[in-house]
């Protein structure tokens, strides 16, 4: 499995830094994913829904550690570009919007490997 595409979309929140999609073997697109701050440092969180009983439930997710760091590692690192990409004010800084529509071009990075 290649991660060929990510694309980041900055958030300004106290925990919730961004989101990520990823797009595997250019053939897989996986939206959603949250690049959260958390105790320990970045980790992203998988897409999930809320099920009746109030727990989340992931809809997507690696089956395997090997695959959840790699994952992690290429999405905090594309992250990490993004937020230089707005220090050298190549991009508009982030918003305080908890949502996520994937269609926001100005603050989107789009790397292909």
């Amino acid at each position: 499995m290649n991660i060929s595409e990510i694309r980041i979309t900055l958030r300004d929140d106290n925990k919730l830094k961004g989101f990520a999609s990823i797009t595997l073997d250019n053939a897989f697109v996986i939206r959603g994913l949250k690049i959260i701050e958390g105790a320990s440092g970045l980790f992203i969180a998988m897409p999930s829904r809320k099920r009746r009983d109030g727990t989340f439930q992931d809809i997507a997710h690696p089956i395997n550690m090997e695959t959840r760091e790699l994952m992690e590692r290429q999405v905090i690192a594309a992250y990490r570009r993004e937020l230089q990409r707005v220090e050298n004010g190549e991009i508009p800084g982030p918003s305080h919007n908890d949502s996520y529509d994937g269609g926001d071009r100005d603050s989107v990075m789009e790397e292909r490997f």
